[in-house]
Order: C-alpha cells, then structure tokens, then sequence
C-alpha cells in the first residue's frame, strides 16, 4: 500500500509520525504536524454501525453541519470549531471554548466533519481525555471511516492498531476498511486487509467475506470481487447471500453474461433455495435488460416456478414496468398471475397502475377493469389517478357501457376525472344516445371546473336538441348562460330553429333576452 510515498504492510505496526495516528492516552499539544491529504468526497449518508456488508464506498458531498439547522447547539459549535480551526490549533481552541463533551456528542461530531479530517482526529484525541479514553467503539469507527474517505490510509491504520489494543475491532470496522480501499480504486488492498482480518482477532467467516465482496462489488468491480471468490471458497464456505451480492453486482453493471454464468455456479455450489430472493431478484432483472430480455427472463421464470422458488418484489415490479414498456401483455398477465395469484407478492398502487394502462393498451378492458375491482381486496386502494387512466381508455375506445357505472363510481368517491376526458365524455355519450349520461358528466364539469367549458357547453345544447331533447337543451342554455359560460350565435340559431319549429319562439326570445344581458 502506498501514502505518502512508502510501502506498509496491512498486517505491521506503522512508526508513522502523521498527525492522524491515534493514540488518545497522549498529552495534548503533543502531536504539531498537520496533515496534507487530497480531499476525496465521501457518501452523503452517515455510516452506520449496526449496517450489514452493504456499506457504501462510493464518494459523493460530505454532510456538513450547515445543512442541519435543528442541531444541538454544542454540536453545532464543536462543528464549527473544527471547520473553521487548523488541525495544529484544535486543541487550543477547544480547551478555551470550554466545553464538555459526552460520547454521543462525539459521536455526532464526527458524522458532520467528514470534510476536515486532521481536525476532527485532533478533536477525538481532545474528547478522549474528557472521557476517561473511553470512545464508543461506533466513534472509533467513524474515525477509520473518516480516514479512509479522505484516502489517509497509513492513518486510518493507526487508528486500527490503537483499536486492537483497546479491544474495540470488529467486522463493522473492517467494513468500511473495505468499502473505502475499494471506492478508491484499490480492490486489491481490500482484499489484502481480508487477509489479515485474523491479526486483528476479527473472523475470517462467510461474513466477512461477504462484505468484502460487496464493497467490491458496489464500486463497480463486481469481476474482480467474483475472480476472489474461486480463491475464497476453497477456504470459506460460502452461502446464498454470498452468490446475491455478485448478481446484484452484474446488475448494476448490466452484465448479463457474467450474471447468468454466475447464476449457474450458485445452483451447482448451493442448490435451490426458496429463500434465496435477493439473488433470483438481481438475475432476473438482469436478464431483463438484455437483448430479447423478457424471454429469456420468462425460460428462467418458468423453471424457477416449476420448482417453486420464485423471485420477490423488487422484480415484480421491474418486470411489470418492463412489460408494459414493451406492451407486452401475455407476459405480464402469466407474472402477475403466478405471483400475486400465489399470495406471494403484493402490489402496490403504482404497479396495478401500469398493467391497468397496459391492458387498456391492449384493449383488453376486462381484464383491466378486473384488477380495478380485486386491488382493496389486495390492500392497494385505487386512487383518482387510477380511475381516471381506465376511464380515459373507456371513453377514447367509445366502451360507454363499461365507462358509465365507473364515472358513476368516481363520483361516488369524490374522485375527480380530467377535464378533457369528462369534454370527450360528452361527446361519446351523446352521440351514444345517452343524453341523461351526457348532461350528468356536464353537472359535474361545471362544479368542479370554472375554465374553458365554452366548447363542451355548445356542443352539450347542440347534441341535446339535435336527439330531439328540446326542453333539456334549452333547460343547459338557460342554466350555461347563467353560469358566465359563453353560447356562440350559431348555438343559439340552431335552438331558435327548433323552438320555432314547434311554436315556442317565446321561449327563444326569453333566452336571448338572457343571452344579451350576460
């Protein structure tokens, strides 16, 4: 390993003199030099101590306590302290600010001074003597995370064998030993400080190695975390989660080859497991995203299906967004039927939205008012949106005998449809010959829309008296010229036709004298 310009070894105690080595049993003011580090951005995320082998190593913003304003008021100004002081100055400053830590206080501190490595280590050092040197070993943690973001490996070393004197390593340190050494492009010293887990009295289990080859993995080198694996072996047993985090891998990187080879060493090493849905998730997924991808997942699903180990969520939902982009129904109905047929996945609102839109694609509006009916039964409740996609189709495929008792429904849970569908509804139920439907649709336009109704207006009279429903038109005009709502001429033209037609020119002349007074 290099820093610095000289070699170490993962496993020797370091004679560094780097402003970072920690040994907080040390008088203050003993260590002057100040650190020079090339600043790498870290995870935007706090490390967590309890997290499993997914930890992440790729760097983005560090958090900085300028973006929480609901701080503690110690905290902020510890903070601000080491943001704003030299690491040769901490622990002057610090001693005359005069304040009194707790480890939990150190604990935040750290998590928000990812951005000034050298001082946050000489705060650390300072809190230790406050503490009786007793750090958490979550707060050591954050040290060696710290570290290791900024790439100041030769001390994050340090604070490791100081660890190991306190007795405070475990398998969460070395996680983040892993995931930083493999975020910054060094894979093969991860694997190195792997190796040597057993000098620092950490396991070298199944665990372990699974978080080594995640954090491989999650920097995008998911071959080279597979290439250790057929060393590893030989030594560690390995499990299911172990063949999970390789295919997760190659999903992310889009590698359907290595994906599906290594999907076929995972049935020969371990057999099938109906437990294993993380893995049968990624594989699946993975082929999805390859040439001719829903048939090949569809060979796969149905030989996981013949022997009952079926994938979960994650590529439930996948698989049906990627069947409704490719209008692909025939597919998505056999998923959705093994899965949420066999109570084995539930689906959420969005995901009965998408193949409710991709039936109705398709025309089949059966089976996408069938899956309407059953989602309260499934815990998923159909929302406006959801109504308002099937009755969109409804009225665009002129299905007025299915689209009636669902507006009735929508009304019914005070769901509002589109504007332009309740316009294009009075159309279609009018030239259906069902001026009663057409003039409900408009009562409900008119309460619940106040803008650009003029045209639906006109066309409603002009249907409504051209279906022989006189007295219903002029009833609508009456009550659109009371509303504001703009009749053209030709509308009223077409009306004083009618009524003159049958002897009621009265009755237009009534309505114009309105007509001129809006």
């Amino acid at each position: 390993m290099r820093n610095g310009g000289r070699k170490r070894s993962h496993g020797e105690d370091s004679s560094s003199s780097s402003s970072s080595k920690i040994d907080s049993s040390k008088k203050p003011y003993s260590h002057h030099h100040d650190h020079r580090h090339h600043r790498i951005s870290p995870p935007s995320n706090f490390p967590d101590q309890n997290s499993r082998h997914r930890v992440t190593g790729k760097r983005s913003n560090f958090i900085s306590y300028t973006e929480l304003p609901s701080l503690p008021p110690k905290v902020k100004i510890l903070c601000q302290i080491i943001a704003e002081t030299p690491a040769a100055a901490m622990e002057r400053v610090l001693e005359d600010a005069g304040i009194r830590v707790r480890g939990e206080d150190v604990e935040e501190v750290l998590k928000l001074s990812y951005g000034h490595p050298g001082s946050a280590v000489k705060f650390f050092r300072w809190s230790g003597f406050q503490l009786n040197n007793k750090h958490t070993p979550y707060a050591w943690n954050l040290v060696v995370d710290l570290l290791g973001k900024n790439s100041l490996f030769d001390a994050m070393w340090d604070a490791i064998k100081s660890m190991r004197k306190e007795f405070l390593l475990s398998l969460s340190t070395f996680r983040f030993v892993f995931a930083n050494y493999a975020a910054a492009n060094r894979a093969q010293e991860a694997i190195l400080s792997y190796e040597v887990l057993e000098q620092y009295n950490v396991p070298k289990d199944v665990a372990a190695l699974n978080s080594l080859l995640s954090a491989i993995s999650n920097s995008g080198k998911t071959e080279t975390a597979k290439d250790y694996l057929v060393i590893a072996k030989e030594r560690t047993r390995i499990n299911a989660e172990t063949y999970s985090i390789l295919l997760d891998g190659f999903e992310n990187e889009g590698d359907v080859s290595r994906a599906r080879q290594t999907f076929s060493e995972m049935v020969a090493d371990i057999g099938w497991d109906t437990r294993n849905i993380p893995a049968y998730d990624s594989f699946l997924c993975t082929l999805l995203k390859g040439q001719d991808g829903l048939r090949e997942m569809i060979k796969y699903f149905d030989t996981m299906r013949d022997i009952h180990c079926y994938p979960g969520m994650k590529f439930f939902k996948f698989a049906i967004e990627e069947c409704s982009r490719k209008n692909d129904s025939k597919s998505a109905k056999l998923i959705w039927e093994e899965l949420v047929g066999r109570n084995i996945c539930q689906p959420d609102v969005v995901t009965y939205k998408s193949l409710i839109s991709l039936y109705c694609n398709a025309k089949d509006f059966d089976s996408a008012q069938k899956l309407l009916d059953e989602m309260v039964y499934n815990g998923a409740f159909p929302d406006s949106e959801t109504y308002g996609l099937l009755f969109h189709f409804l009225i665009k495929q002129n299905r007025v005998r299915e689209a009636t008792p669902l507006f009735k429904e929508m009304v019914k849970n005070e769901f509002v449809p589109m504007q332009q569908d309740c316009s294009a509804a009075v159309r279609v139920f009018l030239a259906a010959k069902d001026p009663h439907m057409a003039i409900k649709v408009w009562r409900f336009m008119v309460e619940n829309y106040k803008a650009d109704l003029d045209e639906t207006a006109n066309l409603l009279v002009v249907g409504l008296r051209d279906a022989n429903r006189l007295p219903e038109a002029v009833k609508c005009a009456e009550d659109i010229i009371e509303r504001g709502i703009k009749l053209t001429s030709a509308t009223l033209s077409k009306l004083k036709q009618s009524l003159c037609k049958v002897g009621k020119a009265f009755g237009y002349e009534e309505l114009l004298r309105k007509w001129k007074n809006h």
